[in-house]
């Protein structure tokens, strides 16, 4: 798709200075049977850009002749080398039909625009994650940017394979608490209600980012700030993805 045939939703990024480039497919490797890592050539974006953690930029796809952006995770950005790559969590949608088929030597459009961390000071005495296979990147990346760090992960999983999904857990400092997709989400809810205020309550300087479907994480990010009256600074909450009608996933962010 060429820079001019990203329709509406491009003007917009353009006039929000977002900054467009073309990343090229070096490799592709399926990790789990739903779930797809491809890398790439960054196209300059690395040099121009500021890489932080849970960086993203926004894709853009032909869909039936449309523009079409979905927003990913950047995984192992290395400006050196300028080379990184993307992890696709696989569901009916045009992002992953796209990655299923992707060979070296394909290009995407991106657009920089939005993206940004802001480290929580003072640093976190106990991270406490809460996330699923769609902002898996980001989740590593967290647990990379914070080394030496505990953490605790609810993690909710849709299929049986979530269980070999790459998570880089230190097996000292890290504990992850898997929970089976159920109920839209509810399950994951419950389970986070029950066991998070005593982790809040033993931790010094406790962090708490949620990042799973958009209706679960406002529901769980209204109870973190009203009921547990933790500070703004030390939440952050991001829907990454929303259920779409026919049951497939519809991406918001990787």
């Amino acid at each position: 798709m060429g820079r001019t045939g990203h329709g509406w939703e491009g003007v917009v990024l353009k006039l929000l200075r977002g900054r467009d480039f073309t990343f090229t497919v070096t490799g592709a490797e399926q990790v789990t049977e739903h779930y797809r890592r491809v890398r790439f050539t960054d196209g300059g974006l690395l040099a121009a850009a500021d890489v932080h953690p849970t960086m993203w930029v926004r894709l853009w796809f032909d869909h039936d002749g449309k523009p079409h952006q979905r927003a990913y995770t950047l995984v192992d950005p290395d400006p050196g080398t300028g080379t990184f790559a993307l992890e696709f969590a696989l569901h009916d949608g045009v992002a992953s039909r796209w990655a299923r088929t992707c060979a070296p030597g394909d290009t995407l459009d991106a657009t920089l625009q939005g993206t940004g961390f802001t480290a929580p000071d003072p640093a976190p005495g106990r991270l406490l994650l809460v996330g699923d296979a769609a902002s898996l990147p980001a989740v590593n990346s967290l647990l990379d940017a914070f080394p030496g760090t505990p953490a605790t992960l609810w993690f909710e999983t849709a299929h049986a394979s979530d269980a070999q999904l790459p998570l880089r857990l230190d097996g000292e400092l890290h504990e992850v608490r898997r929970v089976p997709r159920r109920d839209a989400g509810a399950a994951l809810v419950a389970r986070v209600r029950q066991e998070l205020p005593a982790l809040v309550a033993a931790s010094p300087d406790p962090y708490v980012w949620i990042a799973c479907d958009t209706a679960t994480t406002r529901t769980l990010a209204a109870y973190v700030r009203k009921e547990l009256a933790l500070p703004k600074d030390r939440v952050h909450a991001l829907g990454y993805w929303r259920p779409a009608r026919d049951g497939a996933a519809s991406r918001a962010a990787g």
